[in-house]
């Protein structure tokens, strides 16, 4: 298969009416290290009669201008602020990137996991390397496929949003190009209001002291941080349907430790069986440290709770930490159980530790030592990006990397009758370890 986009046209698309001339601050949320990079989806659309393209890609441009009205932060730049405590973002109506494409792909080549982790690189042309250089917050690339399918690549700056805000956005950029909504008629408008993730005065709160191990460094006893720089990646995809996953919440109650009336959710347990069946492909050291990271939304978490249609990073990392014996011996109840507990710790001081912890000249990042991160993709509402094409058949990530993504699927075929619960989860894993991964990922009982 080739990897071949041919660019028809890319121009830089400012608001479609005037907007604020401003600087604005980041949190110090939004500024952390480890954020500093693009948040790049795919869509995927099948081919619908009688489309015509031309048309198609206007409306989509023309909404992106509309859309960039009142979300006009993602037409200006980032920088760092003078004196390097944060970042902030100059609005000068500057604009977002519009791409037009075509390719020889077809939308049924999306239907599994790439072969190798860039190969879809091509469907979002412009790459960032680095956010705080002047470059565009927002790329979009529209891109026909041969079928007369279209793929759609967008990148966000994650300093600017996080999935959720970034899954706002979209839906309203779209909804835009179907359509269906005015400039003034979405129910949340979108609330830039950043000082609310910006460490408190202390008057205010003074958290007590909490171990946030995300920001612990652990020692590295396999060389798990060149094996993953230096081996050849594969990526991998693996769909848990309802069935599958009532089954996997059954299995872990009956090995937990927890009272017949506490239960675990869908992602509790997903994350726990991907987590050992991953660490336990890559044949680690029993005494080595691993970790599992994944975002938990802060919205309702602090107090007073962050207003609607706020769009920023708005989520700390849990983190799950346990030896490569413990999580391959004790089953997936006790990993379920790991995760459920660092949930459970997520409450408004563990949230302002976190923010003190990434503030000012400490600037704590997450290590990466035995480190998986899960990014739960499937809650955040892009299976409903409808630019008029219907919804995607397709969402998932542009390149294939060591995150691990659960993803929404296509349930219209589901064994299940469709009740919209199945899960695609990828990951891509060193290639020496990809058969036995996907072995034990298929076999929850070994």
């Amino acid at each position: 298969m080739t990897s071949l986009a041919r660019v028809k046209e890319a121009v830089v698309v400012t608001p479609s009416e005037p907007t604020p001339s401003c600087v604005l601050s980041l949190s110090a949320v939004d500024s952390q290290l480890f954020l500093r990079f693009t948040i790049e989806y795919l869509l995927v659309y099948s081919t619908r009669p009688n489309t015509n393209q031309s048309a198609t890609a206007t409306h989509v441009k023309e909404a992106l201008a509309k859309a960039l009205v009142p979300y006009y932060p993602l037409a200006g730049r980032v920088r760092p602020k003078p004196d390097g405590s944060s970042l902030e973002v100059v609005c000068r109506a500057q604009g977002a990137v519009f791409i037009e494409a075509v390719s020889d792909r077809a939308v049924s080549e999306f239907q599994n996991a790439p072969r190798y982790v860039t190969q879809w690189r091509k469907l979002l042309s412009l790459q960032v390397a680095d956010v705080l250089k002047g470059a565009p917050p927002l790329v979009v690339q529209l891109t026909w496929l041969k079928d007369g399918a279209a793929a759609l690549g967008v990148g966000f700056n994650h300093c600017i949003c996080d999935g959720i805000g970034s899954a706002e956005f979209l839906n309203t950029f779209a909804d835009l190009a179907a359509g269906k909504h005015g400039l003034g008629e979405f129910r949340h408008k979108p609330v830039w209001d950043r000082h609310l993730m910006d460490p408190q005065p202390k008057s205010i709160i003074t958290p007590r002291h909490q171990n946030h191990p995300e920001f612990n460094s652990v020692p590295d006893l396999c060389g798990f941080m060149n094996r993953f720089d230096n081996e050849r990646l594969s990526p991998t995809s693996v769909i848990f349907n309802k069935r599958y996953i009532t089954e996997l919440k059954s299995l872990a109650l009956s090995m937990s430790r927890l009272g017949s009336e506490s239960n675990f959710t869908s992602f509790e347990v997903l994350s726990g069986h991907v987590w050992r069946s991953w660490a336990r492909a890559l044949n680690l050291p029993s005494n080595q440290i691993l970790k599992l990271l994944f975002s938990v939304n802060v919205r309702q978490r602090v107090k007073p709770s962050l207003p609607d249609g706020y769009y920023g990073n708005a989520f700390v990392l849990g983190c799950a930490q346990s030896s490569a014996k413990d999580l391959a011996e004790k089953g997936l109840g006790y990993a379920a159980g790991l995760v459920k507990r660092a949930k459970e710790r997520v409450g408004e001081e563990y949230v302002r530790g976190v923010v003190e912890s990434v503030s000012g000249e400490s600037m704590a990042i997450p290590d990466a030592v035995g480190v998986l991160i899960v990014s739960q993709w499937s809650r955040l509402g892009l299976d409903r990006v409808d630019f008029g094409m219907g919804r995607p058949v397709h969402v998932g990530p542009i390149c294939s990397d060591r995150y691990c993504l659960f993803l929404p699927v296509d349930d219209d075929d589901d064994d299940d009758g469709g009740q919209g619960e199945s899960v695609k989860v990828m990951v891509a894993v060193p290639t020496s370890a990809v058969d036995k991964y996907e072995l034990l990922v298929n076999s929850p009982y070994s």
